[in-house]
Order: C-alpha cells, then structure tokens, then sequence
C-alpha cells in the first residue's frame, strides 16, 4: 500500500528526493488536502509523507521532516512522559498488532494532540511496511470539555438557589408547623411550588439541549393554529397584568395548513414572546405571514416575526444570540433558551433568524415549511 500526495520522499536517482508514490493516480488525492495531519514511515521508519496538517500541528516544515526516522521527526511522548515510538514499537513489536487507538499524546514543548496509527503489512503477520499515523488537534474537543464544564456550571448555580428555598420552606414548616397561620403557610406553599416548577423547566431544558445535540429532538407533528396558539400566549400575559395595548397580532390570511409538534411550536413562540416583553419596550409585534419557498415549484410555509420597540441587539452579538448561554446586555435565566428555539424550529425543518426591527427593537422570525404528518411523513 502507498499513500498519494505532493509530498516527496528520498530516493531519487540522483540523490534528491524522488515524488511519494501515488496509490490510484486517477483519483488525484493529495495529502495536504486532508484536515487532520498524516505521517506516513517506509519498511525502514523513514518519513515518506508529511503533509500540510501535520506540518501545521507539529509547527515543523515538512522538508525538515521527509526522510528522518518516525521517532525523530515526531517525538511524542505520553502524559507520564514515556517515549511513545519506544513503548508501541510498531516495526519489532507483536506481528498481529494492526493499529493502535486515538490516544492523547503530547508533542515536544508540552502541547497535546491527538494521535492513532495504522500498521499496514503486505501480508497477515508479515513485516510492516508502512507506518500511517494520524494527528488531531485538541482545540475543538477541549472547547467542548470547556462548553461542557460551564453547563454543568450553569445548571448547578440555577437548581442551587430553588432548592434552598424549597429545603428552607419545608424544613420550617416541618418544625414549626403549629406556629404559623393559613395565609402564612399558602405564601410558603405556593413559594415552594414555583421553585420546583423552576427546577422542572430547567431540566426540561437540559433534556431539550441534550436530544438537540445528538440528533435525537423528536417532532410529533399534528395541524397546528399558528394564529390561535400566539393568542392564548397573549391572553396568558394578559391574565398576568400586562396591558392588552402591548400587544398587536396581525395574522395575514390565508395560512397554509400547518403541521408541526404543538408543544415544542408553544415552547418556541413562549421563549420569543417572553424575550420581547422582558427586555424588550414598547408594543410587541407578532406577524403571522405565509411565505414562499425558496424552492420553486414548492408550497409555501408559515412566517412569525415577534418583533419590539426597545434598544435592540447589538450588531456585535448578533452571530451568538442562538449560542449556549448568550444572554445580552441583562442578566437573568441559563441564557439556554433561545439556544433550544433554534433547534426546535431546524427539528421543523424551518429556519430563525435575528435582526432590527423597523422600529429599532430586536426583531426574531422563524419560518415553518409546509409538512406531511407524522403518520405520512
């Protein structure tokens, strides 16, 4: 086996290094094109490829690299600070070893990477000829460690202060029941269930973000009032003492039919509504639209735009206001949901987006393409 690419390995005639081997010529692979870095040693543990990653990741030229021994050009060492090439010994270690797995190895200067190596022999138990190794960054997995470990964060400072509450109630009215009066212990009461509906609804959300992450949000679709479902959201608001004044719903009709998960659509036009009457001024706008596809020859779907007359979002933040934890300019809630609304409405098969209202507040819009349901889907 031979790996193609523009790298050259020595041997040449006349003493310079000869062109690497192409394996397949006709399918023009070039080494340098792979995102992950490549090493590839000869029967005799010379460097015979080296590619641009590789380059990149060791932060050595692969001029300086091609033709040195496999250990000499690519010292790594594992996390106890043993020699790696001595401990594996691919060329004189057992002959039914055909790999070795992706393991955290460390480069000279302390930098960690990720590496796993190919034994390639002509025959089962035969010598090796080829040594392929692959090297990974560990950027993107540490920013995920590090995404990881501020949820955890996260989660852990929002149940901390329900809880108290709910252990600080209850453990009084356990020791001085007799001492308080009716009002007293319904005020207690009705605190303890507010904080265990806060505790619900975030691990509500730490579901959601866990199916959204894996592929697994499932969408129960059903017909769906998109017009009547902002309205009981109004209504809702309402009933809590907000001004009917503030809001104006415009539903353009006719409106396609509608079929998507009723749940997850209230739990998306909630966290949009919500948004624009907490930190949003002035009248919330929702506009109910049907919108062409940008397929032609394909039906249309549906269109909300929530939209408010506040300061707005920065330009600055708009490319991370559907992030984990993105919050704006005033602190409140795990900075989650809008995270979660964006995956329900791609779960849809639909698209949100953020800007400025015409009116200078934060405008969002999702669209709902038009879908079969679930049963036909």
């Amino acid at each position: 086996m031979s790996v193609a690419g523009t790298s050259t390995a020595p041997g040449g005639r006349d003493g310079r290094r000869a062109p690497l081997p192409r394996h397949g010529d006709h399918a023009g692979f070039d080494p340098d094109q792979l995102p992950d870095g490549l090493v590839v040693a000869d029967e005799h543990g010379r460097v015979v490829c080296f590619n641009a990653a590789a380059a990149r990741i060791t932060a050595q030229r692969a001029a300086d690299a091609l033709g040195r021994p496999l250990e000499k050009a690519l010292p790594l060492e594992d996390l106890e600070g043993r020699r790696w090439w001595q401990l594996t010994d691919p060329y004189r270690g057992l002959a039914i070893r055909v790999r070795q797995p992706e393991r955290n190895l460390l480069l000279p200067g302390g930098r960690e990477v990720l590496v796993s190596a190919r034994y390639v022999r002509d025959e089962p138990l035969g010598p090796v000829r080829q040594v392929v190794v692959s090297l990974r960054d560990t950027e993107a997995r540490r920013r995920t460690e590090r995404s990881h470990a501020e949820l955890i964060a996260t989660v852990a400072h929002e149940l901390r202060s329900p809880l108290t509450s709910v252990k600080g109630f209850t453990a009084t009215l356990l020791a001085k029941w007799e001492r308080f009066t009716d009002d007293q212990k319904r005020l207690m009461l009705e605190t303890v269930d507010a904080d265990a509906d806060r505790v619900t609804r975030l691990i509500a959300e730490l579901l959601d973000i866990s199916r959204i992450d894996s592929g697994r949000l499932e969408v129960r679709r059903q017909p769906v009032d998109i017009g009547a479902a902002v309205s009981r959201h109004i209504q809702a608001y309402v009933a809590a003492g907000q001004p009917a004044g503030r809001f104006l719903l415009r539903i353009e009709q006719p409106l396609p039919a509608l079929w998507a998960d009723p749940d997850k659509i209230d739990q998306v036009l909630s966290n949009l509504i919500e948004n624009a009457v907490r930190h949003g001024e002035g009248t919330v706008t929702i506009d109910v639209t049907p919108c062409a596809s940008p397929r032609e020859g394909e039906e249309t779907g549906t269109s909300v735009t929530v939209s408010d007359e506040g300061p707005g979002i920065p330009e600055e933040s708009m490319n991370r206001v559907f992030t984990r934890f993105w919050r704006g300019s005033k602190r409140g809630g795990t900075g989650l949901g809008l995270y979660i609304v964006k995956g329900i409405v791609e779960a849809h098969g639909g698209t949100i987006t953020v800007g400025r209202a015409s009116v200078g507040g934060a405008e969002f819009r999702f669209t709902l393409p038009v879908a079969a349901p679930a049963y036909l889907a």
